[in-house]
């Protein structure tokens, strides 16, 4: 119980609902931060997202995290307290947040955080798109939030969340609304990593869908053949390595040299540059029984020529269609008129995989996936735009080019947007 005595009366105020630590000393948190919100909803991310450079930060509720884009160094100390230990301050009203009573937890009193270049990232998905034109949620009205995936440190958090992690700590999370210098996700789905480094990001969307799918629908054994189309890019990656891993044979398509050299530093068998040979003629007089496994992300022709590669028994899972994204229904034309006969012909199948329905395998997921890229077990390939026409990706404004250079098929694994954030010196 906390007592605030008026001139003209006594009150007595309740601090039972003060539910939030706020690391407004250690951090400064601000009141306003910038963020992109989807203002009109199509397909084209340029015409629907704007940039918005004045939303109030978010407070997290009593189970969640506030996540931002910055890592904290290793802290200096003062001549004051300097066991570490975290320390709780009288409630009172936060800098950022005037008005509001909180209880405040930070990093030590007298610690000093030295100035530093310090970074978060997040990642960006073909499905980005889908997300800006309305299509995974009719019901969603505009403005909302745009963005599905970071990595960053938390900054303050709910009294609940406090039993699990604390202020200063590197956590990854898929939540909505991670294009923004805030975000605030729930305790129970955020993924405690070693640090703030983009390779964890990359497992978020990318390396789960790989993982879950191919180990639910996949039915991967020794010796079996697998094609990865789009192999090169951000989940292709992980199919790759992940197939491997089970001792299958396997192909992926790409569109580069690069790409092709790529996949095989990671161990793909065969590597199909489609600007160089034709993919469907190298799959019929090398594979001439087929294939037994296909992670299809691509959709068009190339989900045709993948059915048509298909050996008896064969299973086909498709994660996605990027060929058809841009366009106003979403979708690419496949010959779905023979689909039924040439599936029926080869007592084949044709499975899709969406990730939000199978939330009860992630952690397991993603346990196992940051022990292995932790240990080095698993290749976390980055592309941070330093090859694209005007350089990284560095900064919210910078989502948009990374969007397109996404859909130009440049890039070598998962495309990561930088948000660097520089700390002055606090006492």
């Amino acid at each position: 119980m906390f007592r605030l005595v008026a001139p003209a009366a006594r009150t007595i105020v309740d601090m039972s609902y003060a539910r939030h630590f706020l690391d407004f000393q250690g951090s400064a948190i601000p009141s306003a931060m910038q963020k992109l919100v989807v203002t009109r909803l199509s397909p084209n991310f340029r015409e629907a997202v704007t940039l918005r450079r004045d939303c109030p930060v978010p407070l997290p509720g009593d189970g969640d995290l506030l996540v931002r884009n910055r890592l904290l160094s290793s802290p200096s100390r003062s001549r004051n307290k300097t066991d570490g230990t975290q320390t709780r301050l009288p409630a009172r009203p936060t800098r950022a947040h005037p008005g509001l009573l909180r209880s405040i937890i930070f990093g030590g009193a007298g610690t000093a955080w030295t100035q530093t270049a310090t970074f978060r990232f997040v990642g960006v998905n073909a499905s980005d798109i889908n997300h800006s034109a309305g299509r995974y949620d009719p019901s969603f009205k505009t403005p909302f939030d745009v963005g599905f995936e970071g990595v960053g440190e938390v900054v303050a958090l709910g009294l609940s969340a406090s039993a699990r992690y604390s202020v200063g700590q590197a956590v990854a999370y898929m939540a909505p609304g991670s294009f923004a210098e805030y975000t605030v996700v729930p305790a129970s789905i955020a993924i405690p990593v070693p640090s703030v480094t983009p390779e964890y990001l990359t497992l978020l969307v990318s390396g789960a869908t790989a993982h879950i799918s191919l180990t639910e629908l996949g039915g991967l054994k020794e010796g079996m053949k697998v094609l990865v189309t789009a192999a090169a890019g951000g989940t292709g990656q992980f199919a790759v390595q992940l197939a491997k891993k089970a001792k299958c044979h396997v192909i992926g398509t790409c569109s580069s040299g690069k790409k092709s050299a790529f996949l095989k530093s990671i161990g793909c068998d065969r590597p199909i540059n489609y600007n160089l040979e034709d993919a469907g003629a190298v799959l019929k007089r090398e594979y001439p029984r087929g294939v037994d496994v296909v992670y299809e992300s691509v959709g068009g022709p190339m989900f045709d020529l993948a059915v048509k590669a298909l050996a008896t028994k064969g299973r086909l899972i498709v994660i996605g269609f990027i060929s058809g994204y841009q366009t106003p229904t979403g979708l690419s034309p496949v010959k779905a008129g023979r689909l039924p006969a040439m599936l029926l012909r080869k007592s084949a199948s044709v499975q899709g995989f969406f990730l939000n329905h199978y939330l009860s395998a992630y952690r397991a997921s993603m346990d196992h996936l940051v022990k292995m890229c932790t240990q080095g077990d698993l290749v976390c390939q980055v592309d941070p735009g330093h090859l694209s026409a005007e350089g990284r990706f560095t900064g919210l404004e910078s989502v948009f080019r990374a969007v397109d250079y996404l859909y130009m098929g440049k890039n070598i694994g998962k495309i990561v947007v930088e948000l660097p954030h520089s700390v002055n010196s606090k006492l």
